[in-house]
């Protein structure tokens, strides 16, 4: 009978990041496909949507931050031993960023009106809910990973993204929406300027 625990004592640290970052890299591709079929579907049916532009916003930074999230996923490279929770948190962080993906935009199929603002409000609570899950999840990852919480810039930003969200879940008025959309996408792109420039 194979000894279970021989291929983990054997293998690499790359080789087990390599194994473990197939699935990752499937989701968050479905996540970034999602998206741009999002993109697809408003650019074909134009005639019967009616745009909102903040559904475009949030698309736009969910798409950014999948991206960064493939991007980020380098840094994992450097464990060299993996547990099955260690794995579980990382896979349902990427499990939450496609469902994000999957919710932002409506489906194009059919011949009725889209209509994106009705979209936004009808899902707004399940959305950020959802949002406000995977950043709990992504602080998590972080303690689960390296033993520790994330240094003090990565947690700042990660609780002012929680108060953001939580504020979108809360509260259905809409100019407050529109400023969080805004302010969400300028504050992801600090983030990735301060933080994730070049692969470490």
């Amino acid at each position: 009978m194979t000894d279970p625990t021989a291929p983990a004592a054997s293998a690499s640290a790359a080789d087990a990041f390599n194994y473990l970052s197939v699935l990752l890299s499937i989701i968050l591709g479905l996540a970034i496909t999602q998206i741009l079929k999002g993109f697809r579907g408003l650019a074909l049916s134009r005639a019967r949507v009616v745009v909102y532009w903040p559904t475009l916003v949030l698309a736009g930074l969910l798409l950014l931050i999948n991206v960064q999230s493939w991007w980020a996923s380098f840094d994992m490279r450097e464990i060299r031993v993996w547990t099955f929770p260690m794995f579980a948190v990382v896979l349902l962080q990427t499990t939450l960023a496609y469902m994000l993906a999957a919710l932002v935009l409506p489906d194009f199929f059919g011949d009725e009106k889209i209509d994106l603002r009705e979209h936004y409000f009808a899902h707004r609570r399940i959305f950020f809910g959802l949002f406000v899950l995977t950043l709990l999840v992504s602080l998590a990852k972080d303690l689960v990973l390296s033993g520790h919480m994330t240094n003090p810039l990565n947690l700042g930003f990660h609780l002012g993204f929680i108060a953001l969200t939580a504020i979108g879940a809360i509260t259905a008025r809409e100019w407050l929406h529109k400023l969080l959309c805004l302010f969400s996408l300028t504050s992801f792109a600090a983030y990735i300027a301060l933080l994730f420039m070049q692969l470490r």
